[in-house]
Parts: C-alpha cells; structure tokens; sequence
C-alpha cells in the first residue's frame, strides 16, 4: 500500500498541449507533444500512445501529468513528463483533463 505521504511526492499539474506531432517511427508511442506547464515550469516534452487523437484535437487541450519523474528516453525521442491518461474498451489511451479550464501549472490536490 502506499501512504499519503507517497501521494504527496507526485506532483501532478495542469498543462496545455502547444504543439503535437505524429511518430510514424514509433513502436509504443505515436504523438510527440509539447506543453506549457506555466511559468514555474514551462514548456515539456511527451510522448504518448494517442491512437484516437487527430493532432487537431490535442491542440489547445489540457491535461493532466506528472512533472517530477526521471526524463525517459523513448525511441529517438526523450518524454519528460508523463502524460496522464485511462483505457477507453478497445485499451486505447482517454487523455485525463479538468472539466473546467484552469490555468496552467496548476496542481492537482
């Protein structure tokens, strides 16, 4: 089980999706993705596994995702957040987001 005080070290903000472009290399991901995070944090790279998203749909949207992990290399990519998101039926990944814009960088409590 993990404690409270393990929740508490993840820090989960509110970002905009900037930029998005498809990996057509990718094995596991699909979209690069770039995401403002605010000031404190500023702009971040992602890569996500995004089959049912056309980039026209990711631009603008928030969501949510972990600021404070490890830089990952993926493929010829680095992803320095990750992208939070649920399995839809088909296991493919639903992007989380607030219901309401808020602003970026704002933290999940």
């Amino acid at each position: 089980m993990a404690s409270i005080e393990d929740f508490h070290k993840i820090d989960i903000r509110v970002g905009k999706i900037i930029e998005a472009d498809l990996i057509p290399e990718g094995k596991y991901s699909t979209h690069k993705l770039l995401i403002d995070f605010g000031k404190e944090i500023g702009i971040k790279k992602s890569c996500a596994r995004l089959i049912d998203y056309e980039i026209k749909d990711l631009l603008g949207r928030q969501i949510l995702a972990v600021v404070n992990f490890p830089k990952r290399q993926i493929g010829k990519n680095t992803s320095e957040v990750l992208t939070l998101g649920v399995p839809n039926e088909k296991g493919d990944c639903v992007l989380i987001k607030p219901d309401d814009r808020v602003g970026e960088g704002v933290k999940l409590f």
